[in-house]
């Protein structure tokens, strides 16, 4: 197919998404104008980095960078795109920048706690938030995280390497609840604990207070609380789709999009954290809300809007260091689904954990063991209903154990 040539494409956002999309336009061979905008005053960084190595202090904002400068590409940061008309992106300075196609990469915020006390606590999403938590960490020696889903859990980790006292509290009976089942979370359980860090679940945050001492206090409703000089909230996030709204594009937690990243409206595409996307695998739609999902989806809208042949979208994946363990999984895994082990065991942190959903596998846990990871990935994409015993023959080289 020959690919068609928009004079002016505009980016906003300068993440991920929008950095890679960029770079894949250029080496297809684009030759128009590409604009990206984005309210962050950084140029396109690791984003994972911020709750791993920003926080503890290993690395540096300028050591984290995505890539070098892309030729041709006018990047604008620390501006903030205000509205979208059906021609031109408008700035909260200079002037209105004109696109024949417009890529929405504008990713996701940090979901805050609509609680009386609210404004005394922190939020963990980009490179500026680190500096003043990390400050605020080492001078209290004390953090309180609400929420044990994977950034809280990191940020307790890398806390605890900053010398802090840590403790934990997740609205559900166990952490990482949306990922992993009940043993693979009391693995997790196990580890933070081993390490220092002191957890509490089935814990419903409903006050927070700042006492005298410069303490916050977080109390629960039934009656507990838990107090620390400083108090992160890591309660999930919500996409930004504000711009798209505006401009009447059809959402839902996200903005809707077809498989090559296009948007309800025609020369409007999205990828990234804001990103809704079709499941072609088990039906309906997801925010991938991963690093590497925003890398492949950016790709397929670079693509796409050359008019290029972008495929089927990639089974997603992510990774979560904590303490040292390098968790990753892979594909739609769910607290509920069927889980057994096919290499390894969870008791030695070393193992591989597949998920069965009507007979048919969806993901993957493991730690320790990537190319399992890589394979399911392949297995997801590749085959139909693929029940346990096949599962079995064609990959365990020991009997398996069933985890609940």
């Amino acid at each position: 197919m020959t690919a068609r040539q928009p004079g002016n494409v505009v980016i906003v956002g300068t993440g991920a998404a929008g950095y890679t999309a960029a770079k894949v336009l250029r080496a297809e061979g684009f030759t128009g104008s590409i604009t990206i905008v984005g309210s962050e005053p950084e140029t396109t960084y690791r984003r994972p980095t911020v709750s791993k190595e920003l926080l503890l202090g290993t690395k540096s904002v300028d050591q984290v960078q995505l890539g070098a400068a892309i030729d041709g590409v006018d990047v604008r940061t620390g501006v903030t795109a205000t509205a979208v008309t059906d021609s031109a992106v408008h700035l909260d300075e200079g002037a209105p920048v004109p696109y024949d196609a417009l890529l929405l990469a504008t990713g996701s915020r940090a979901r805050q706690l609509d609680l009386p006390g609210a404004e005394h606590v922190f939020t963990l999403r980009t490179a500026a938030d680190v500096a003043p938590l990390q400050a605020d960490i080492v001078r209290t020696r004390s953090l309180l995280v609400i929420g044990g889903g994977l950034i809280g859990c990191e940020a307790a980790a890398a806390a605890r390497s900053l010398g802090a006292e840590v403790t934990v509290l997740e609205a559900a009976s166990a952490p990482l609840n949306r990922i992993a089942p009940a043993a693979i979370s009391q693995m997790y359980r196990d580890l933070h604990s081993d390490n220092g860090v002191t957890m509490h679940t089935d814990v419903a945050v409903t006050g927070l207070e700042k006492l005298a001492d410069g303490t916050v206090l977080a109390t629960s409703a039934d009656g507990r609380s838990w107090s620390a000089g400083t108090v992160l909230v890591s309660v999930g996030s919500v996409a930004n789709t504000e711009l798209g709204a505006d401009l009447g594009l059809e959402t839902a937690s996200g903005i809707l999009v077809d498989a090559g990243m296009r948007t309800s409206r025609p020369n409007i595409y999205a990828a990234g954290d804001v990103a809704e996307v079709p499941n072609s695998v088990l039906g309906g739609t997801y925010r991938s809300e991963h690093w590497n999902g925003a890398v492949d989806q950016a790709t397929r809208a670079a693509r796409s809007i050359l008019g290029l042949d972008v495929g089927a979208l990639d089974v997603p994946w992510g990774w979560s260091m904590q303490h040292g363990v390098n968790l990753q999984f892979a594909g739609w895994t769910d607290a509920h689904d069927e889980y057994f082990v096919v290499r390894g065991s969870i008791e030695s942190r070393r193992f591989t954990a597949c998920a069965v959903r009507d007979a048919r596998l969806v993901g993957a846990i493991g730690v320790g063991h990537p190319k399992d990871i890589r394979q399911v990935r392949t297995l997801i994409a590749s085959e139909g209903p693929l029940d346990r015993n096949s599962l079995e023959e064609g990959w365990l080289d020991r009997p398996h154990a069933v985890v609940r």
